[in-house]
């Protein structure tokens, strides 16, 4: 069964033109992920399975899942992006939902899943659209505490991973978005105002204007950090460096093992996002156990991040 798998960072400040710190660190990652999208354009993928975050865009503490599989689902305009739906197939999904629940993840399903930058990034970026090839947008919450541990997200990837290797017709990309370090400043439910605890907790459409707002303060955060003022933590390449060995050799015990309070502390944030590579992977796996290489490793502190592109095909 052909796959193809392609593990991604994303940071919505590539979308900005935000300042270079650096001596063209900007320019190699856009280069690595056009190469990436080759390999896609090459490889013409009956379906892309996107495992991905949400930053309190799509899904919100009024009813927070695990894990969550859209049977119909809308880019969201945050960011500058254009929105609009994505191309999802929806009795696979749903027969999808229908397999991993028996093997007992109580997965909830959406028919109007709003999913922002954290997947429609790596759409665009590796694919040119939203809506280019059939695609199943799978939600793994990794901002709202409590989360899936890594274990259980790799679980789940795998779930997911025999579900698809039951559709051996198929030429199937998995991309896992996220990570690797960075701490923006996502707010806390336990270190918020008033004010925006309900906007964490009520699903709610911001105007034009908030969302202006709110992508400022995440500008003006990352010009911070590159003058090494608070409040993000820097990236941390020794960690980073880390788990991209844990993540190539798919050591599932060092993975597992992996905490929230690891990651806070020495990741950052944002860093709780590498649950939808190992998912990703881990699907992967159990189709085929691809061989997963590094394709780009760098770190850019105008977007806050740890930027590393993996890949493997089987």
């Amino acid at each position: 069964m052909p796959i193809q798998l392609i593990c991604a960072s994303h940071s919505p400040l590539m979308l900005t033109g935000i300042e270079e710190s650096g001596d063209g660190e900007q320019s190699r990652f856009f280069a690595a992920i056009e190469r990436a999208a080759q390999q896609v354009r090459a490889f013409e993928p009956d379906l892309v399975v996107v495992f991905g975050p949400d930053h309190f865009n799509g899904f919100f503490y009024e009813l927070m899942p695990s894990f969550c599989i859209g049977l119909a689902a809308e880019g969201s305009k945050d960011w500058g992006l254009s929105g609009g739906p994505l191309k999802v197939p929806r009795d696979l999904a749903l027969e999808c939902a229908r397999h991993v629940r028996g093997e007992d993840f109580d997965v909830a399903v959406s028919y109007d899943m709003k999913v922002d930058h954290g997947i429609t990034i790596p759409l665009i970026k590796l694919t040119g659209a939203l809506a280019r090839y059939d695609v199943l947008p799978i939600f793994v919450n990794c901002a709202a505490d409590p989360r899936p541990s890594l274990r259980r997200s790799r679980l789940f990837g795998e779930a997911v991973g025999r579900f698809l290797k039951g559709h051996g017709d198929k030429r199937i990309t998995l991309v896992g978005s996220g990570g690797l370090s960075h701490d923006p400043p996502t707010p806390r439910l336990d270190r918020t105002s008033t004010k925006i605890a309900r906007r964490l907790i009520n699903k709610q459409e911001p105007t034009r204007e908030e969302l202006q707002a709110r992508e400022a303060r995440v500008i003006q955060a990352a010009r911070d950090l590159v003058e090494q003022r608070g409040p993000c933590l820097p990236p941390n390449e020794q960690w980073d460096r880390d788990f991209i060995d844990m993540f190539s050799a798919f050591d599932e015990n060092a993975l597992d093992s992996i905490t929230d309070e690891e990651i806070d502390r020495k990741a950052g944030f944002g860093a709780h996002e590498v649950r939808a590579w190992v998912s990703a992977a881990a699907a992967a796996r159990v189709i085929d156990p691809v061989s997963i290489g590094l394709d780009y490793y760098g770190i850019v502190p105008e977007w806050l991040t740890g930027m590393g592109i993996m890949s493997g095909r089987g």
